[in-house]
């Protein structure tokens, strides 16, 4: 009788307790590393500050996103000055020591890896979105993927000493399926060697380099500058010459112009409305979206 009166009197207390053991919280700037950190720590409660259909360079600091920030034990994002406009106001508001710039809770992707195309010229209000250390969209390569999966990987373990055998385990079996992936994207993708696109903006250059596609038009005049008719008018004339395998628009953009200019060309070739990111952040959508943007290229070329 006892046994069974401590027995129900323990269970009952830790029913009491359970709702207010604290899960790691995990604030990211971006799905793909929402993603990303699902994959490395399924335990955490995750929040992404933009979407798919979001341009990640201008997001409104909302209230919600500061109460997010607050309650993080660690914050994901790209840097590179891709979050210049937002993230600092975020960090100031929610006043959580954590997440401070040079904190182990405050983590920059683009701190992991080198960076292509950084911005030479001095920087001006009518520059457009331009970046001194470099294209802060580094996850649109594979590679650079692996090499921030590892570092948050020994981020978290740092974090969570006590799960770190565990996080580990998680990172070496992502590592492994993710280089199997890679050997399968770059055969498929082998024969879109040097073609090539028009695109809006540099979203996707990492993805071109990878890939050895050449984009030879940027539909915008300037970065972040929407496309005039003036400058899409010079780029009929410059693509009559080389013409591209697509016109290329990212879901966040406006869709317009992209789909002017790839009817104009004569004969018309196909506008390729594509996410600029993963579109859910559960654990596989990283490899998801790989696979959808190598599948949505390839069959571009097949059908040439």
């Amino acid at each position: 009788m006892q046994h069974t009166l401590i027995k129900s009197i323990t269970t009952f207390m830790l029913l009491c307790v359970a709702p207010w053991v604290h899960a790691f919280t995990v604030f990211t700037c971006e799905p793909e590393w929402a993603s990303l950190t699902r994959a490395l720590l399924p335990s955490a409660q995750v929040f992404s500050a933009t979407t798919h259909r979001q341009d990640p360079h201008h997001i409104e600091a909302r209230p919600a996103l500061i109460a997010q920030l607050r309650s993080a034990d660690l914050a994901v994002c790209t840097g590179a000055t891709l979050e210049a406009g937002w993230l600092p106001t975020l960090q100031q508001r929610a006043s959580n020591p954590r997440i401070r710039d040079g904190q182990p809770g405050m983590f920059y992707a683009a701190d992991q890896v080198e960076l292509i195309d950084p911005y030479q010229g001095t920087i001006t209000p009518f520059s457009g979105d331009v970046h001194r250390a470099g294209n802060p969209h580094l996850h649109a390569d594979p590679h650079r993927v692996l090499r921030v999966a590892q570092a948050l990987h020994e981020r978290l373990a740092r974090l969570l000493p006590e799960e770190a055998a565990a996080i580990q385990t998680r990172w070496r079996q992502f590592d492994s399926d993710w280089r199997a992936r890679l050997v399968t994207w770059e055969q498929h993708a082998a024969p879109l060697r040097g073609k090539p696109l028009a695109a809006q903006h540099t979203t996707f250059a990492y993805l071109w380099r990878w890939l050895d596609l050449k984009q030879v038009a940027d539909l915008e005049p300037k970065p972040g500058i929407d496309p005039s008719p003036a400058h899409l008018n010079q780029l009929l004339g410059q693509l009559a010459s080389t013409r591209p395998l697509a016109v290329v628009v990212a879901q966040h953009q406006d869709p317009r112009a992209g789909k002017w200019l790839s009817t104009q060309l004569k004969p018309p070739v196909p506008l390729l409305v594509i996410p600029a990111t993963v579109t859910d952040d559960q654990p596989d959508a990283l490899a998801r979206w790989f696979d959808q943007l190598v599948g949505a290229l390839t069959a571009l070329n097949s059908s040439r």
